[in-house]
């Protein structure tokens, strides 16, 4: 049996674009977090001592990385040689080969697979190990990689591993890069496959295991719940995984049942014994606040005051350790509507008052691009109207981030 540490998508040093409204410290918290997240993996990899580590792409947010972010992953690389423990990078969109960047001098105990995909071999007791990858050259590789990896007969003592990072064909959750099918990944005979690039944990095939860990810290309300690593205990015929968290910020989301409710401390009652459930269960958190079931009462209450004043009061109301990041309201199948705040007006009001030529200005783009002009209608009052109730929309959600 050998046994290793999975893990992908580090993203050091995400901007975390949207989150400005929240106080210095926490931001500054927010933006740590990423690197907190590493540490987590590197003490992880301190303690528990496995026998290898597969990085399957994006240690970097872009790539024009950062020196700090550069040094930041350098340094827990010398900490893991140090313990001993070789690292094996597969580079990904993100941070392909021709990125921009200072390059520090990696450790000896680390691996870089090239712009080809190839093999690596190491020893491990009884067990002869061979990984299997290549790093993206550029950002976009848009073809199927996987008719590159070698085609192998399983031997006895002899485990083989295949690191991608890419997109199951048909999921597009992402951006696809490098897409495979199941069967193609099957038909190379691996024992395990070690994926990167879809952000969500999931296990695409128990046999063999093909598994993404997803990312190591969740960046937006998108990529919610906890996040982390798997340690993958790997046999000829079976293997078994644990699952490590890692994120110090968790992006959530509570709903509050508003069909019992009538007045504003009620509902901020409600919502504060929901936001400590969900800290006890998984500790600092960003959180999205969806109100449902709104009775008649509810909605006369929360028609008092813009969507905007309601984040604000929860925000004043709320524990250190959360966040408030979105304030909906959903009465079954439709949206309350609350009174737009004064800037959202005053933007509605203008709009109102354009002329022809105004609109035709605004959406001229849209109107002489060659594939949407034939499939759009003349500008009409009602499109006026829709246009406008968007715009409103759009710059409320703006000033709820």
């Amino acid at each position: 049996m050998i046994r290793f540490i999975h893990t992908a998508d580090l993203h050091l040093d995400s901007p975390f674009k949207g989150m400005t409204e929240m106080p210095a410290d926490r931001l500054a918290e927010l933006r740590e977090s990423t690197f907190a997240a590493y540490e987590n993996v590197i003490q992880y990899a301190e303690t528990s001592l496995p026998d290898f580590i597969l990085i399957a792409g994006d240690i970097y947010d872009g790539e024009d990385r950062s020196l700090r972010a550069q040094m930041r992953f350098v340094k827990g690389l010398e900490r893991l040689k140090q313990a001993g423990i070789p690292v094996f990078i597969s580079h990904g969109n993100h941070d392909h080969l021709a990125g921009k960047w200072t390059r520090f001098e990696l450790p000896d105990n680390v691996t870089v697979f090239g712009p080809f995909v190839e093999t690596v071999e190491l020893k491990i007791r009884e067990h002869l190990v061979r990984i299997h990858g290549f790093s993206y050259p550029e950002r976009h590789v848009r073809k199927p990689m996987i008719e590159h990896y070698p085609i192998i007969q399983r031997e006895q003592g002899t485990l083989d591993i295949g690191m991608l990072h890419g997109s199951l064909m048909g999921e597009e959750t992402h951006a696809v890069y490098a897409p495979f099918t199941k069967e193609a990944l099957v038909g190379k005979g691996y024992h395990y496959w070690a994926l990167g690039h879809i952000h969500k944990r999931q296990t695409i095939l128990s046999e063999p295991p093909v598994v993404y860990p997803g990312n190591i810290q969740g960046r937006h309300r998108n990529e919610q719940g906890v996040k982390g690593i798997y340690e993958v205990e790997l046999e000829e015929t079976h293997a078994a995984f644990k699952f490590v968290p890692t994120s110090v910020l968790v992006f959530d989301e509570i709903e509050v049942d508003c069909s019992k409710l009538t007045h504003a401390n009620e509902w901020l009652a409600v919502c504060l014994e929901l936001v400590s459930d969900r800290i006890e269960q998984i500790g600092a958190c960003i959180l999205s606040v969806h109100n449902v079931n709104i009775s008649e009462e509810a909605v006369q209450m929360f028609a008092s005051s813009t969507s905007r004043e309601w984040l604000e009061i929860l925000r004043e109301s709320a524990e250190k350790d959360v966040w408030f990041a979105e304030l909906t309201f959903e009465n079954t199948s439709e949206s309350v509507q609350l009174p737009d705040s004064p800037l959202v007006r005053s933007v509605k009001e203008q709009m109102v008052h354009w002329e022809l030529n105004e609109w035709k200005h605004v959406l001229k783009d849209v109107y002489q691009h060659a594939r949407s002009a034939p499939y759009l209608s003349p500008i009409n009052q009602g499109m006026k109207e829709d246009l406008i109730e968007e715009a409103g929309k759009l710059i409320s959600n703006e000033l709820s981030k």
